[in-house]
């Protein structure tokens, strides 16, 4: 238990600053809703809107799925927020109108008169007062309104399409979230929900003085006109824990990030793949990490994450870099103009993923797709030093590794990998250790057709290696069934680094092959999220 601790020790210590977050959201909701509810400060503000707003925080997954979530969930409180709001103007309009002398009318007229600058309780003070006069004119309006746009034009800017194609402007609209932090940190300073003020509640109590409202002022009565207070803001109470966080993860990254980098190789591979190959100083990693990448002739402020591509063993840290749109053409073309300088690379990290946990699983299935094999590349570059020093502690017996790639000149960049691996795993009688499978899903009659006519030859026509690329895309319903059968009582890791589409099907497959006896084969289905 204490190793697991130990090795586990973000892991643990996400999960128990999660729990804590969790729990003091809870006990704010529950102490702000009971305080509304219950306190005799806002008996009156109970009578003229009839109920009380209610809020509702919840804080689930992890990492970037955490991050959508709170995201959906922040979306969905606004809706309700708002419709909140207008239900309130309609209460507050409905009793500045009634005119039926009744408490809730009465209250509603109170207005900055005379001496009385905090009586009013409705702030809608005359019946033509409009509810876009009370936002334009109010902090609690003009932020509710330039939060709400912030909050759309984050959300609209991180739809899947826009963040892939535009990468720009979903990272640059994103840190809009600034100007709705502040926003919402002042959203409450206005005091447009109000309660009696404590002098007013130990002169004039509603228990004693609601009924005789028509009375109150008079010579005879003992009570008198309420006074009320806006209430003091509340959010900074959510938001000043996770502001501080944010800020302290803010210098750390900037200070790891001014660590000198020294690029020591370029390497162009076809299909317009780049890798890098570095070294800073104290950098340390495992086997799937990720790190993050600047390149401040190119943008200052745009980081990209990038999988590690090199093992814990190497001398260097080295990433694979695909065009993928203006920050990953520039980047390459810049690398491309051999006369000019090696531009100045800033590097953050290294963070972790899911695939560091490979080697706790006797068997490990993983699934590249195109780029998205950079993270099997370190892994499969560990073992093959891991089988060179003779590891005894490697718990994987064996690996099936699926790549996917539209294009032949995919595959160039790995195929040496995979061929000293191939070469590896014979000289060590251990040819089945690595089970590999390369599929083309982009291809024309001629090169199937060249396939074809060289099948017989001993290395493969494409890739040169020993295993012959295969032609559309996995029959996955029989991969799992063949590993299934082969390994009847192991505990089998599945990974993967590509598309949604193929993630569920991928995770469709690992409950539908999982035994319903513990004791027999169980598929567990890993992602990587960038």
């Amino acid at each position: 238990m204490g190793n697991w601790v130990v090795n586990h020790w973000f892991s643990v210590l996400f999960l128990l600053s999660d729990a804590t977050w969790l729990g003091l959201n809870i006990f704010l909701f529950v102490h702000a809703f009971q305080s509304y509810e219950k306190a005799d400060k806002y008996y009156y503000t109970r009578e003229v809107l009839g109920f009380c707003r209610r809020t509702l925080r919840k804080q689930l997954g992890h990492n970037l799925t955490f991050h959508k979530l709170v995201a959906y969930m922040i979306c969905l409180l606004t809706v309700i927020h708002i419709i909140a709001h207008l239900f309130n103007f309609e209460h507050y309009n409905r009793s500045r109108q009634a005119r039926d002398g009744s408490l809730a009318f009465v209250l509603s007229t109170l207005s900055h008169k005379e001496k009385r600058e905090d009586s009013w309780l409705n702030p809608l003070q005359s019946p033509n007062m409009t509810v876009e006069y009370v936002t334009f004119t109010s902090i609690a309006g003009l932020t509710g309104l330039i939060i709400t746009v912030a909050l759309v034009l984050m959300v609209t800017s991180a739809m899947e399409f826009i963040r892939r194609s535009y990468f720009e402007v979903f990272w640059y609209t994103h840190h809009i979230f600034i100007i709705y932090i502040i926003g919402l940190g002042i959203h409450g300073i206005g005091g447009l929900v109000r309660g009696q003020t404590e002098e007013s509640l130990n002169e004039s109590h509603p228990h004693r003085c609601a009924e005789s409202f028509k009375h109150w002022d008079d010579q005879e009565s003992h009570c008198k006109h309420p006074q009320f207070e806006g209430l003091p803001a509340e959010s900074w109470k959510w938001i000043l824990a996770p502001g501080v966080l944010y800020i302290f993860e803010r210098i750390l990254r900037f200070y790891r990030s001014q660590q000198k980098v020294v690029i020591t190789k370029v390497v162009m591979h076809p299909s317009k793949v780049l890798e890098l190959q570095m070294n800073k100083r104290g950098f340390s990693m495992e086997v799937g990490q990720y790190i993050f990448v600047n390149c401040p002739s190119i943008s200052y402020l745009e980081w990209h994450p990038f999988t590690l591509t090199s093992a814990p063993e190497e001398d260097f840290f080295s990433i694979h870099i695909r065009a993928a749109g203006d920050w990953t053409e520039n980047l390459i073309r810049v690398f491309e103009q051999q006369p000019s300088p090696i531009p100045r690379i800033e590097v953050d990290g290294p963070f972790g993923t899911v695939s560091e946990d490979v080697f706790q699983y006797e068997v490990a299935v993983l699934v590249g797709a195109g780029i998205g094999v950079t993270p099997f590349a370190s892994i499969l570059k560990s073992i093959w030093y891991k089988f060179r020093h003779a590891d005894h502690n490697l718990k994987t017996q064996t690996i099936y590794f699926y790549w996917i790639c539209r294009e032949t000149g995919a595959f160039a960049w790995f195929n040496n990998l995979l061929a000293s691996l191939e070469r590896e795993m014979e000289e060590l009688g251990k040819v089945d250790f690595l089970n590999y499978r390369l599929f083309l899903t982009g291809w024309d009659s001629n090169i199937a057709g060249h396939a074809t006519l060289n099948f017989d030859k001993a290395t493969d026509i494409l890739t040169g290696l020993k295993q012959k690329t295969s032609f559309g895309r996995p029959m996955w319903d029989n991969e799992f069934s063949t590993i299934a059968n082969a390994h009847p009582r192991s505990v089998v890791g599945v990974f993967l680094c590509g598309p949604q589409t193929l993630a569920k099907s991928l995770s469709k497959r690992c409950h539908q092959y999982s035994s319903l006896d513990p004791r027999k084969v169980q598929f567990y289905f890993n992602k990587e999220n960038f």
